[in-house]
């Protein structure tokens, strides 16, 4: 994409939740770049979220009462979609109606993971952001993440270029359960913890086992292997808990969705060398916090990451004593004991530079490294894991029948 270049991106956020205060704290590290809008279904939030900007500096937004405002602002060039999953499609809907009328300015629109619950929906997300003539950025944060950058760029050039590629890539990503109660539903959310988390893994290693400056088509997809399981928020105990903190719409004893996962997913490169990625989710990981691990093999070399391994951390005796919190790291369980701490969880986790290269690439018409059609790519994979452990067998691409289908999970009750 060629256009031309504009001195600052102006970004409306939809959505004002847990993921949109991550990036509006990441922008903090973004040149370039104004957040000027948002709107989300509940005032309060949106009210909080523009005075949380406007605290932060990052120029004046306003909270808008509804999507077509904050479509046709006039400070408006870009859309960051944050919202629940089960509203994506609806709100690229607008954003595209809005566009093509001529009513709209906007001309780029970012979205955070996965891009959608089915590959029908997710094509449609490319189609509508292409018809529009927009540029797009699917929000994969782990590409991004400043070990994933550092450790790829070493590996590439100094042991791939000498013994030869990767073929192995293993990543895992394990907390105590979400945030939103939306989350928890599998209509709503598109599955469990296969379609919240693994989303996350596959990318990432798929990302790691891609040569520098190479196409991610580059790497062909042909079979995939998945498993879930319901191992902990089942147990009555915990279905109850559920129910007391979100209320009768999360019923875990009669819809549960799956709170682990597991996926082997084969992939052949330019010469016909077979790749491997191994990854594992759950919602059942009772530690310090959230704990992403990843690794990246080949012939002569081996890359290891544990975000819980941190350089910084803190002990609190038994005398320490205070309220519940996410300050040492995301997902905390605990304010006593011996902590790690991530003192900065937005550029270790990616999104500062995530969101640093989607500004920039908007802002100059350029294609970013993630867009749209990566997060098909990602929904192809999920729906292959997920048919897979619903049949018990492996999945080969290409496979046409996944275009419509929805995991057992998502499927409504008839």
């Amino acid at each position: 994409m060629n256009g031309q270049t504009r001195e600052k991106l102006r970004i409306g956020f939809v959505g004002s939740g847990f993921i949109a205060d991550f990036h509006l704290q990441a922008m903090i590290g973004v040149r370039n770049v104004d957040v000027t809008g948002v709107y989300s279904r509940t005032a309060a939030r949106r009210e909080g979220f523009a005075v949380r900007a406007n605290e932060l500096g990052l120029g004046h937004c306003t909270a808008h009462e509804s999507l077509e405002s904050l479509f046709l602002a006039d400070d408006v060039d870009a859309i960051w979609i944050a919202s629940p999953n089960h509203t994506r499609l609806d709100i690229m809907r607008v954003l595209h109606g809005e566009v093509k009328a001529g009513r709209s300015k906007v001309i780029a629109v970012a979205c955070e993971k996965p891009l959608a619950r089915t590959i029908s929906e997710a094509r449609e997300m490319l189609r509508l952001a292409e018809d529009a003539g927009l540029n797009h950025g699917y929000l994969e944060n782990q590409v991004f993440a400043t070990p994933v950058l550092r450790g790829k760029e070493i590996i590439w050039r100094r042991a791939a270029s000498t013994t030869g590629r990767p073929y192995l890539a293993r990543a895992a990503e394990e907390h105590s359960g979400p945030h939103e109660a939306w989350f928890w539903q599998g209509d709503k959310q598109g599955g469990g913890v296969l379609s919240d988390m693994m989303c996350h893994s596959v990318e990432v290693a798929r990302h790691l086992l891609t040569a520098p400056g190479a196409p991610r088509n580059s790497l062909t997809l042909k079979s995939v292997n998945g498993t879930v399981a319901n191992l902990k928020w089942t147990r009555p105990n915990y279905a109850d808990q559920l129910r007391q903190r979100y209320g009768a719409e999360v019923d875990y004893r009669n819809r549960p969705s799956e709170d682990f996962a597991r996926a082997t997913i084969s992939l052949e490169d330019e010469d016909g060398n077979e790749l491997m990625i191994e990854a594992t989710t759950s919602w059942g990981y009772v530690g310090a916090g959230l704990r992403i691990q990843l690794e990246l093999l080949g012939p002569e070399y081996a890359m290891e990451f544990n975000s819980l391994a941190t350089g910084l951390k803190i002990f609190m005796s038994r005398a320490v004593s205070g309220g519940e919190g996410e300050d040492l790291v995301e997902k905390q369980n605990a304010e006593q004991g011996l902590m790690p701490v991530l003192e900065d969880e937005a550029g270790v986790y990616g999104y500062t530079d995530e969101n640093r290269h989607m500004v920039e690439c908007f802002r100059k018409g350029e294609t970013p490294l993630e867009t749209f059609e990566d997060g098909l790519a990602v929904v192809e994979m999920l729906m292959g894991l997920y048919r897979s452990a619903e049949t018990g067998r492996t999945i080969s691409f290409p496979s046409p029948d996944l275009e419509d289908y929805v995991p057992v999970v998502a499927r409504r009750p008839s």
